[in-house]
């Protein structure tokens, strides 16, 4: 926006600096008031006729850098959807990442007494066949 106002500004005071420098000019020349008035005439309707032309070109410029706005809005508004459902999607994953963790750290105990219990059981057993071996074979002991 800014810059379509200031070449809208550049545009106006050159046209006006042209039709001053038109005007100076044809004071200067002098010559037969009648054919300076259709000369001024003349240079009026072609300087206003270039100020429109101008104009609308500058009007063209403004359109295309609103349409351009435009775009470069639903740009962002879709980008920040986008980045909005994968915030969402990272939210539910640490959750779950979050769950895992705690499953495995339990089933790491588990894993530790299970051990703790064969091995306990394997000494109990032994301890067993030796009492039974020592009672068979050594029956005085």
């Amino acid at each position: 926006m800014l810059s379509n106002q200031t070449s809208w500004r550049k545009a106006n005071l050159t046209c006006k600096i042209a039709i001053d420098n038109l005007e100076k000019a044809e004071l200067l020349q002098g010559g037969d008031p009648l054919r300076q008035r259709k000369t001024t005439k003349e240079s009026l309707a072609q300087t206003s006729s270039a100020i429109t032309e101008s104009l609308m070109g500058i009007s063209r410029v403004m359109s295309q850098q609103v349409q351009q706005s435009e775009e470069a809005m639903q740009t962002l508004v879709n980008s920040s959807r986008t980045i909005l459902d994968a915030n969402e999607e990272f939210k539910s994953m640490s959750g779950t990442i979050q769950l895992g963790r705690k499953l495995i750290t339990k089933y790491n105990r588990r894993e530790l007494t299970d051990k703790l219990l064969i091995f306990l059981a394997l000494a109990l057993f032994l301890a067993t066949v030796l009492y039974i071996v020592k009672k068979r074979l050594f029956p005085f002991l």
